[in-house]
């Protein structure tokens, strides 16, 4: 469990290392483009990093449940490392191959995030599983407040290398090989930690027809919606800092560190707490979207410091307290379906993403304030389903007990697993 869940913490800390070096990283390169050519090119390269994690989830999630999980996992790591050591020499590929670069690194990283939450459902025994699935998205946030850490580490390296004067290029160059390092030794602990890589067993039962497509898919489309909510809802935090002269953009800072900090918080609560295990799943996904709408419904009607904090934070707690709830239910999936149900789970969240930082920036453009109010409308529209089918939002226990051991067992494959990530 601990090198799966560092292999979590590594990828999410690349990504939030070299994102406020691609400006200065980026200069060089183009030679007499404007500030805002070289703000739109950061911007497509994120969405191309994006791009590749929505088309390498899915791919990766099906072909896992076919050839065995460590495999996959470790090929997804292997990419990674590969695709950040070429960006190390800029030059030779030019724009266009950073960008194949870019979004190169977020296909294998969609190898490495769906296939660790479905090695964890499918080898955790029912009882601790939601508190691993808890861990599992605190890894994530801490690696994504990890990664400006990197950059210091990279200032501090360079300023050795360079007798003291650090350019952009070279922070963001020893930040690659920081990444491509620690993505080589979760690539190693894996390899020798991980279960034999092998096939589903022939022998798992199938599922009953149409059993669980109904709650599969509402998945699906909660994690999109709430995706797509959270992008537009951090666009509007920095929109809002740009469109208020009262605002600055260490205010729009503080408030997505306070974000993250409130969501890595929730987490937190729920690992230490076991709330997914003694409150039912559908009353945790109605609270939480409760908390955000009630957060967006603040931030939309008061533009002072101190709502514009406390908007943050309810919003923050509401997203924060569903998303480990999605993953849990989806951790019920038949184990011949988890690498694929995982992987559709990323793949509509980077569209959810994607969709929603696009809508934000014409939301907020148009209706500047009252777009966060508008952002509550798919939650409601999700509580709405929440109250329709309740069956959909129940806790599915094929996961937790694979096929080759029944519930219970001790086993070593279990064993050796759930000590894993």
């Amino acid at each position: 469990m601990g090198w799966l869940a560092a292999a979590v913490f590594v990828v999410s800390a690349g990504y939030g290392a070299l994102l406020p070096l691609l400006p200065g990283w980026l200069t060089p390169m183009m030679p007499g483009a404007t500030a805002a050519e070289g703000a739109r090119h950061v911007g497509f390269l994120s969405g191309v990093y994006a791009a590749g994690v929505l088309v390498g989830a899915s791919l990766w999630g099906l072909v896992s449940d076919r050839v065995g999980r460590a495999r996959i996992l470790i090929i997804g790591l292997v990419g990674y490392v590969a695709s950040l050591l070429l960006l190390l020499v800029p030059e030779l590929a030019g724009l266009w191959g950073i960008y194949a670069l870019r979004g190169t690194t977020g296909f294998f990283v969609a190898a490495v995030v769906p296939v660790v939450s479905a090695l964890v459902a499918e080898h955790t025994p029912e009882k601790k599983r939601a508190r691993r699935f808890a861990w599992l998205g605190a890894m994530s946030l801490l690696g994504f407040l990890f990664g400006p850490g990197l950059n210091v580490v990279a200032t501090w390296i360079g300023s050795a290398i360079g007798d003291g004067a650090v350019s952009s290029t070279l922070s963001a160059r020893v930040v690659l090989v920081l990444s491509a390092v620690l993505g080589a030794v979760m690539m190693l602990g894996l390899a020798r930690t991980l279960p034999p890589s092998s096939a589903r067993d022939a022998g798992t039962p199938n599922d009953p027809p149409g059993s669980t497509q109904g709650r599969t898919t509402a998945l699906l489309w909660l994690s999109g919606a709430l995706m797509f909510v959270l992008a537009g809802f951090e666009l509007g935090i920095v929109l809002q800092g740009q469109q208020q002269a009262g605002q600055s953009s260490r205010q729009a800072s503080i408030m997505f560190a306070e974000c993250s900090l409130v969501m890595l918080a929730v987490n937190a609560l729920l690992f230490l707490t076991s709330l997914l295990e003694k409150i039912s799943a559908r009353v945790l996904t109605g609270a939480g979207l409760i908390l955000a709408m009630v957060g967006l419904g603040v931030l939309a009607v008061n533009g002072s410091d101190a709502w514009m904090y406390l908007g943050v934070s309810l919003t923050s707690a509401g997203t924060g307290l569903v998303l480990p709830v999605i993953a849990y239910l989806a951790a019920g999936a038949s184990p011949r379906k988890l690498g694929a149900t995982m992987g559709g789970l990323a793949a509509a969240s980077g569209l959810g993403q994607t969709l929603g930082s696009a809508a934000g920036g014409w939301l907020f453009g148009s209706l500047a304030q009252q777009g966060f109010g508008w952002l509550a409308l798919p939650l409601l529209v999700l509580l709405g389903l929440l109250l329709i089918r309740p069956g959909w939002w129940s806790v599915h226990s094929a996961a937790a007990h694979p096929p080759h051991q029944p519930p219970g067992s001790e086993g070593p494959t279990r064993t050796s697993v759930s000590i894993k990530n």
